[in-house]
């Protein structure tokens, strides 16, 4: 048995005895194989440490099952949104320096958000009614998902908008993207609703704003490169191409088939590409990623390199979002929680045997090909999942949860 303890602003998790978490090896090469086998998942890999050491690694079906090729450790992933945590710890590093202040606004550094809007509605002629924000766009927003940015879905007038401004289109810089995204009417007055969005994007705009280097520079320099990961980056020689795992997508009967070569090459491999962008578009490997988040666990260092203070991790991993954030879309699927800064935090239990099993205080996210990271500091646990399947299917990350905790763990309670 193990006492667990308050951790990251975690509300109130008062000191529990918990049964402390087992790694049994055999469960999760099960759960990894069965995801090959219900044809929900071409090739995965799972890396899990726990108490300072590597407990678990292994892999089942293939990186490419065209060319027969096995899916191994070194292979490389798009890892989509996995790329947003590392957005957010680079800007909390300039955070750090006293740069900015949480609750600055946005306009201070960005001053094309000064004219943003909020759209209200149609007026019976059908034109948009576009009003000031009841207040400015805050830092504080764009690092929670408050801000009342979208990500253009739909087919109303802030989907056409979106589809007008193209902000997220690869031709431009994140200086352009700025510029176009300040056009595009919010969805919400700031600080009232969590919408999914292009913030993270303007995080990665902000790092260039203040350091005048390139994001991609700023963040090889500053986290890639102290932390020795050598396989991460927006930009990869194409000789990194041959250990790309293929990307496979469902059609209309649910079979996984192989998708397009574009989706296959993502945008880490084209010459062209003129966006860096902070929201998505890394590619990584399973230990790299597992660099990062080990740092994470370890409130901000990893052998003997600081990439972050502790009490920056800890407000990181501290949900950020007030109660009257009552709207917050499909966030809630994700388990009993809230929203820190670039991450989900874990709040309270599981509340039923088909909630991911996590502990009190965990926090992580996913991205878009299914991957997956969480850091729970209370069982001194990291894991990185690996998988290229789109769309999302969250069914893989509740079975591995459930091989790593096993299906009954609920871990402590909080006040």
């Amino acid at each position: 048995m193990t006492p667990a303890v308050a951790f990251a602003g975690t509300p109130s998790a008062t000191a529990t005895v918990v049964p402390s978490v087992q790694i049994d090896k055999a469960r999760i090469d099960r759960a990894l194989a069965a995801m090959i086998s219900s044809g929900r998942a071409v090739g995965v890999s799972a890396l899990v440490w726990k108490d300072g050491r590597e407990v678990y690694f292994g892999t089942a079906g293939q990186a490419d099952r065209e060319a027969k090729r096995p899916m191994r450790r070194e292979a490389l992933a798009q890892i989509y949104s996995m790329t947003k945590p590392i957005t957010g710890v680079a800007l909390m590093k300039l955070w750090e320096q006293g740069r900015f202040a949480l609750d600055d606004p946005l306009a201070r550094y960005l001053p094309e958000f000064a004219q943003t809007r909020v759209f209200a509605g149609l007026d019976p002629a059908g034109k948009p009614i576009l009003r000031p924000p009841e207040r400015p766009i805050l830092i504080r927003d764009i690092l929670r998902h408050t801000a009342g940015f979208g990500y253009g879905a739909g087919d109303d007038y802030l989907g056409t908008e979106w589809l007008r401004l193209d902000p997220l289109n690869t031709d431009h810089d994140l200086a352009e993207f700025g510029r176009r995204l300040a056009k595009v009417p919010l969805l919400a007055d700031p600080g009232r609703r969590w919408s999914y969005s292009a913030a993270v994007d303007v995080q990665a705009l902000l790092v260039e704003k203040l350091t005048g280097l390139p994001f991609e520079r700023y963040v090889r320099q500053q986290i890639f490169e102290p932390l020795g990961m050598k396989d991460s980056g927006w930009t990869q020689p194409e000789d990194r191409y041959a250990r790309l795992a293929a990307m496979y997508g469902k059609d209309a009967g649910g079979l996984l088939q192989r998708a397009s070569e574009k989706e296959q090459r993502g945008l880490n491999f084209t010459p062209d590409r003129q966006l860096t962008m902070g929201g998505a578009g890394l590619v990584s490997s399973v230990d790299d990623y597992m660099r990062f988040a080990r740092m994470l666990l370890n409130n901000g260092s990893l052998d003997g390199v600081r990439i972050l203070k502790p009490s920056t991790v800890k407000l990181m991993a501290t949900d950020q979002l007030d109660p009257l954030v009552t709207e917050r879309s499909w966030l809630s699927g994700k388990g009993t929680g809230g929203f820190g800064i670039d991450f989900f935090v874990r709040t309270g239990q599981p509340r039923d045997r088909s909630e991911n099993r996590g502990a009190l205080g965990e926090f992580f996210w996913d991205g878009r090909a299914s991957t997956l990271f969480w850091v729970d500091p209370i069982n001194k646990i990291t894991a990185v999942f690996f998988v290229q399947v789109i769309p999302f299917d969250g069914t893989l990350h509740r079975d591995l949860r459930r091989a790593v905790y096993g299906d009954s763990y609920l871990g402590p309670k909080g006040d």
